[in-house]
């Protein structure tokens, strides 16, 4: 009766973890978490001019990144790329080309780890320390931040702004770690695009690591994308541009 009883609360118990995984999982996919916490961020320029800002999160990475550039490049296009300082050190070439080539750059933490609830010194050593290596590797300072999964309180938003960083969420979220198509990931922000929208992708990882993934479909999205949004009369900027922008407003 002991262990009917047992494989029963066994059973019950696997069901409730399964489905539990099952709803993260969905979402993860499908709910963008950076509505959650845009508050105190910059994720729109308040702007009524056509300006769009193209990012991108997890590189520099040797294979995704050179042929995401080589696409803006043949495009007329800058961007915006937050970088992992561990990946900088690893591909120092790939980062300087990013700052040679005229792109704007940001801080994406040294390791990559969700940093909600982070004691002070641990945020101050993961932006400090991306912050020393892509200036002695590229040259280039710069005071934007975004958070690895976008989740901060506002404890740590302050904590950042008292670091002298502006913190970068999104407004469109390409979702392209999800391995969507680039035509799914095209029409859809291609029908959701507003003025001062800064749009989300990414140069390297995947659902679960912060390096390699395939980015195939992020790089066959860009030309079509910018070429369809240049038709509806959009300019592509950087987000150092955008926050320009919005400081005359």
């Amino acid at each position: 009766m002991k262990a009917t009883i047992i494989k029963k609360i066994i059973f019950r118990l696997f069901i409730f973890i399964a489905a539990a995984v099952f709803c993260f999982a969905v979402f993860t996919v499908f709910v963008d978490q950076a509505l959650f916490v845009r508050h105190g961020t910059f994720y729109r320029a308040k702007t009524g001019e056509k300006v769009i800002a193209l990012t991108f999160d997890d590189g520099p990475s040797p294979k995704w990144t050179n042929l995401i550039l080589d696409e803006l490049k043949d495009a007329g296009v800058k961007a915006t790329f937050f970088m992992i300082g561990k990946h900088v050190e690893q591909y120092p070439e790939v980062a300087r080309r990013i700052v040679a080539e005229g792109h704007d750059v940001g801080v994406h933490t040294y390791n990559h780890p969700v940093l909600l609830f982070s004691p002070t010194w641990h945020l101050e050593k993961e932006l400090n320390d991306t912050q020393a290596v892509i200036k002695e590797i590229t040259g280039k300072t710069t005071y934007l931040f975004r958070p690895p999964k976008a989740w901060l309180s506002a404890k740590e938003k302050a904590e950042i702004a008292r670091l002298g960083y502006t913190t970068v969420l999104w407004s469109l979220n390409s979702k392209d770690w999800v391995r969507f198509d680039d035509k799914h990931i095209r029409n859809y922000i291609y029908k959701n695009a507003r003025p001062g929208d800064i749009v989300l992708f990414h140069d390297a990882g995947g659902a679960f690591r912060i390096e390699g993934g395939n980015r195939k479909q992020t790089t066959k999205t860009l030309p079509r994308l910018i070429e369809k949004l240049k038709e509806k009369g959009y300019r592509f900027v950087t987000v150092s541009e955008l926050l320009e922008m919005s400081a005359g407003h």
